[in-house]
């Protein structure tokens, strides 16, 4: 991994090399530094509530992505700036929420790739409630442990396997 954003392909080529790769159809928001980011995928699946969220972003990253399946709640942000700096220092490349995150601003200024469908500043409960890398489903796509996740200012592709040369060791 270690590629900077730059040095990813754009979403937009690699569904022009394979029109069957999953495109997820929701419209994500952009925050963050880096508009485009990759690696490989966990997930946590939680609802309004973001301490399973916090627990695994206070893991070792090693440029994966994060994907946090918050059912589509807009009702209470599952990522704040801390949650996010957290990430940050752990060497994550990035987090796709399907919910909402706070603190957006804040987040702007950070080196992290952030997706996520809106904001909202209230905060979540913290009961760890939910699972940790379960394959969930949102806009079409499973978002499978381990697989690759691709984002940029065109949307979020996930592929079985990296299919980019640096990532693939070629």
């Amino acid at each position: 991994m270690g590629e900077g954003p730059a040095e990813l392909p754009a979403t937009a080529d690699l569904l022009d090399l394979d029109a069957e790769l999953p495109s997820c159809s929701l419209q994500f928001r952009r925050f963050g530094r880096h508009g485009r980011f990759a690696g490989p995928l966990r997930t946590v699946r939680c609802f309004r509530d973001n301490a399973l969220v916090r627990r695994v972003v206070g893991e070792p990253g090693a440029g994966q992505v994060l994907v946090v399946d918050g059912c589509g709640s807009l009702d209470s942000a599952l990522v704040g700036d801390q949650i996010a700096a957290l990430a940050v220092a752990n060497g994550w490349a990035g987090l796709v929420v399907n919910g909402a995150i706070r603190d957006s601003a804040a987040i702007d200024g950070l080196p992290l790739g952030v997706k996520a469908l809106g904001t909202n500043p209230r905060k979540s409960a913290k009961n760890a409630l939910g699972e940790v890398d379960v394959t969930v489903e949102f806009g079409g796509v499973r978002f499978v442990p381990g697989h690759w996740l691709y984002s940029d200012e065109d949307g979020v592709v996930v592929a079985a396997s990296a299919l980019h040369a640096s990532a693939a060791g070629d």
